[in-house]
């Protein structure tokens, strides 16, 4: 093959991945609260993980309504969801999946409201970026939605003797309403 065909082959390589690193959307994995819309209290931590290249996450923690300290978590796993097969406990449960790289943001998954005893969950489209250390998380229908800010979370905020769990390992169990 001659030095021109070479180099030209080169060129082209490159001009067709440089977007694909260029573009690619933030890293958002890691721990994250959830705030309460109301009240402006943690309400949550969700664990944001990848898995075959779509990103997902799990409730690992509950904090009390005061959001002060964590009252329920994935290993005590004390409240479950009637409205879902196997009753499956809130802290443990998979609320995000199937997120794609868009470039700029992951969407293309869905976020499920988990709901409570009493209200159903809901299942929405969903799309996720980064806005400096938050993480916006924007659940809709169509094209109505609305979006939440996430903040980091850090393992020093979790009460002492709490396992802080090795979410990068995490597997991803989609639940089914019934």
């Amino acid at each position: 093959m001659n030095n021109k065909i070479r180099a030209f082959l080169i060129i082209l390589l490159i001009s067709l991945l440089l977007p694909a690193v260029l573009f690619a959307a933030d890293d958002i994995t890691g721990l994250w609260k959830t705030i309460d819309d109301e009240t402006g209290n943690p309400k949550g931590v969700i664990a944001v993980y990848e898995y075959q290249a779509k990103i997902y996450g799990r409730v690992i923690a509950s904090f009390d309504d005061e959001g002060r300290e964590i009252d329920d978590d994935m290993y005590r796993q004390i409240n479950t969801s009637p409205f879902l097969v196997g009753e499956p406990a809130f802290n443990a449960l998979t609320i995000i999946w199937d997120m794609k790289d868009k470039g700029n943001k992951w969407a293309g998954g869905k976020i499920m409201d988990p709901g409570d005893t009493e209200v159903k969950p809901g299942i929405y489209d969903c799309e996720i970026w980064k806005e400096g250390r938050d993480l916006i998380v924007r659940g809709q229908i169509f094209i109505f939605g609305r979006n939440q800010t996430w903040k980091p979370m850090r393992n020093s905020e979790f009460p002492e003797g709490f396992i802080v769990p090795d979410w990068k390992n995490f597997r991803p169990e989609i639940p089914k309403l019934k």
